[in-house]
């Protein structure tokens, strides 16, 4: 799935590149904030498949939902003249740290488990082969 995710991401800023269409002013604010809400959604996704609680159905939901929902409160915040539009980006922002904060911790932890476990083999496998050379003897 995560893989999925990658190209799909390699593909998106490849076309953005070769189609060079400029955007709107005026619709630039939203999607700046769809990019925000989704970049959150892959990260939460990244989150919960690091800690082993990821599901498609809930990644594709929330991906949907949460871009249509800031874009609809950017939209509102925009008609009644609120500036709605840096509300969501300080929420997404601070969603996206908050993430990658934990994916990073996850990661970490991983890798040291890692690095434990082959220490542990390693010291195992020395104390074997000094076992077997003492029964030479």
């Amino acid at each position: 799935m995560i893989v999925f995710l990658a190209i799909c991401l390699v593909v998106g800023i490849v076309l953005g590149y070769i189609i060079s269409t400029p955007i709107a002013p005026g619709l630039m604010p939203y999607v700046a904030i769809g990019a925000l809400a989704g970049l959150d959604t892959i990260c939460g996704g990244l989150r919960s498949t690091l800690e082993g609680r990821f599901d498609t159905a809930i990644m594709y939901t929330g991906f949907i939902f949460n871009i249509l929902f800031a874009f609809g409160l950017s939209y509102l915040g925009d008609r009644i003249g609120v500036n709605v539009f840096l509300v969501c980006a300080f929420i997404f922002g601070q969603r996206i740290f908050t993430n990658l904060s934990v994916i990073r911790r996850l990661l970490l932890t991983k890798w040291s488990d890692a690095k434990e476990r082959k220490a542990q083999a390693r010291a195992a496998e020395s104390a074997s082969q000094s076992g077997q050379a003492i029964d030479r003897v």
